[in-house]
């Protein structure tokens, strides 16, 4: 079986919270792909197959290296809302050549992923998108970053609030992520991992408030560093109320991006860019998601994804990712 790109791209985990919503912003980006809601329970993946149109619906079986799906079944793409300890979604999509997107590791958590690459260069395009919100912060950060010649730090804050965690498996990555190991950060060039009290420190909301936060590790920091050779890389995490919900509307989600260096002038430099989105996180994460997957699968950007082992940044350009978040309601602003 190989990549078709009229056959369904496979959401497992796609009747969930933010599943269902990314599988909304790609019938809204192609009305014409097919689509497959995969989860556990068939009831709940119809009616959000329903919902969505030109989609059908699957039952998922995570423990089964097939997926429980039918020997005749051919899809396009795999991509995985939920976080899958067997790896047996990246298994069945190597074994059929399908590109393949993960949301849930935090930076302690890709080797599996990386060694069955290793083993498998050429059996599928992976896109590891375990980034907050699956990019919506390194993507724009590196669009800022085009404003300086040599970059020294780059900070990122990350506002959730607290009537916006999402779903259950939401809920779940959470935990683990804040539990399971420390934050990776890095510090002068050296990489650290942050625990307990050494992780806490204030971030400023969009209204100027100070709201405690603490370090946290998506995939962000290891791919900023890789890409700007900066010295000091941070992201830190809140959760607790938004600026808008401050003001009695409904919550949002913020993000604020902070950069120091040099700039093209040989002067030194420092911005901060601040990014909103008004419904929350859920459609900022799908948003993310469904232009990871037309990108994998040729539908924008260049032709179809060769095999390889991706982050979104290497294969989304950011001013296009900038473009589309601001389409989709994001305000941004310098600060």
């Amino acid at each position: 079986m190989s990549a078709h790109p009229l056959a369904p791209v496979l959401i497992v985990g796609g009747s969930g919270v933010v599943g269902s919503q990314a599988a909304q912003a790609l019938r809204r980006l192609h009305p014409a792909l097919p689509i497959a809601i995969g989860g556990r329970d068939l009831a709940k993946a119809q009616a959000v197959a329903a919902a969505v149109g030109g989609a059908e619906a699957t039952a998922i079986d995570l423990q089964r290296a097939d997926l429980g799906l039918p020997e005749t079944a051919r899809y396009g793409a795999v991509i995985v809302f939920v976080k899958d300890a067997s790896l047996n979604t990246l298994k069945y999509a190597q074994a059929h050549g399908l590109p393949y997107l993960s949301t849930s590791s935090g930076s302690f958590e890709i080797a599996p992923e990386v060694a069955r690459y290793i083993r498998a260069p050429a059996g599928a395009p992976i896109l590891l998108a375990s980034h907050w919100l699956a990019g919506a912060a390194t993507l724009p950060a590196l669009h800022y970053a085009r404003e300086f010649a040599r970059i020294e730090r780059i900070d990122l804050s990350a506002l959730l609030d607290e009537q916006d965690m999402g779903g259950p498996a939401a809920y779940a990555d959470y935990e683990r992520l804040t539990t399971a190991a420390g934050a990776q950060v890095l510090e002068d060039g050296q990489w650290r991992w942050l625990r307990g009290d050494e992780a806490v420190r204030d971030i400023v909301s969009v209204d100027g408030e100070t709201v405690q936060a603490a370090a946290y590790s998506p995939l962000d920091v290891v791919s900023l560093a890789a890409a700007t050779d900066a010295r000091w890389i941070r992201l830190d995490m809140g959760l607790g109320v938004t600026a808008s919900r401050r003001r009695g509307e409904a919550y949002s989600t913020e993000i604020a991006i902070s950069i120091e260096g040099t700039g093209h002038d040989g002067e030194p430099l420092r911005v901060r860019h601040e990014l909103v989105h008004p419904a929350g996180q859920a459609p900022l994460t799908a948003l993310s998601i469904a232009l990871g997957v037309e990108r994998l699968l040729g539908l924008a950007g260049g032709a179809p994804v060769a095999p390889g082992l991706y982050f979104p940044e290497t294969l989304i350009e950011p001013d296009y990712y900038l473009q589309r978040l601001q389409e989709a309601g994001v305000r941004t602003r310098r600060a």
